[in-house]
């Protein structure tokens, strides 16, 4: 074998796009990981500037030694079961894009249905979202709902600092407040809307592994035995008879019909009890 053939099988070659994706897809799926070739392309197609769809993945063009030092990087990290979110920075929500790291929680395709029940609120609504994390409820809503007046609040400064990052980014005006349940300076709001922890202790171990990676105040708190307690916490602070609007497990629904007066409990697009719309006694 010539030196040239030597350095096209041990050099480039192993660099080649579509390598780079069946490698890491290969690897992705020994470990468990549910979406291995979407992952891998997503990795992938980030670290070259495109957009998966873009991304010729029968390609046998070669990528520079750097950037496959960088997709390697982002591959040990979902290896780690790092979420897919944190590994590229941002996810999509709603048509928008929120930038997310290990502050805050990663917004799940699920919560949109949180946004759905809100944008069918009357003209001039007032919102309150409680515990907004990276913004993402509040930002598609005042996206899509510019006409709807919103704030949003989260008891952690950073999460708080994370959701201000996201509006500024997205040229959003949004009113973040650092306080922990119903602020006490809010007064009176239309609808009060909130993902709040509701994962227990014990069967945080049943879940997904990539959850472990996630803020866990914003995973567990003080959920308690039936992961309903901080959910509890809020109903109780809310004005009686506000609008609330809230993400639960899929389980909770019965629970929260009788937290909530005049409750209807809706399901998202897996067809999971995931949403609860009440008012507060």
């Amino acid at each position: 074998m010539s030196p040239v053939d030597t350095e096209k099988q041990e050099g480039p070659s192993a660099r080649t796009i579509s390598a780079l994706v069946d490698d890491a897809a290969e690897r992705f799926a020994a470990v468990g990981i549910e979406t291995p070739r979407e992952d891998a392309e997503a990795i992938v197609a980030d670290s070259l500037g495109v957009e998966p769809k873009e991304l010729s993945v029968d390609s046998a063009d070669d990528v520079s030694a750097a950037v496959a030092e960088e997709i390697e990087n982002k591959v040990k990290r979902r290896l780690e079961r790092d979420p897919l979110a944190y590994v590229l920075g941002r996810a999509p929500f709603r048509g928008l894009e929120i930038a997310v790291d290990e502050r805050v929680l990663w917004p799940r395709r699920e919560t949109e249905l949180l946004v759905e029940v809100a944008t069918k609120l009357p003209q001039g609504a007032r919102v309150h979202e409680v515990g907004t994390g990276s913004g993402a409820i509040a930002l598609a809503l005042m996206s899509e709902r510019p006409d709807l007046v919103i704030t949003a609040s989260d008891l952690s400064p950073e999460a708080a600092e994370a959701a201000r990052e996201n509006a500024e980014r997205l040229g959003l005006d949004l009113d973040v407040r650092v306080a922990r349940g119903y602020p006490d300076d809010l007064g009176e709001v239309d609808m009060v809307i909130a993902n709040l922890p509701y994962v227990t202790d014990d069967t945080i171990f049943e879940r997904s592994p990539e959850i472990q990676h996630e803020p866990r105040i914003a995973v567990t708190a003080d959920c308690g035995e039936d992961g309903l307690g901080v959910i509890r916490g809020l109903i109780a602070e809310t004005p009686s008879g506000t609008l609330m609007a809230m993400e639960h497990d899929t389980h909770h629904g019965p629970a929260m019909q009788e937290l909530l007066d005049e409750a209807e409990t809706l399901r998202d697009y897996e067809g999971n009890e995931r949403v609860s719309v009440g008012k507060a006694p």
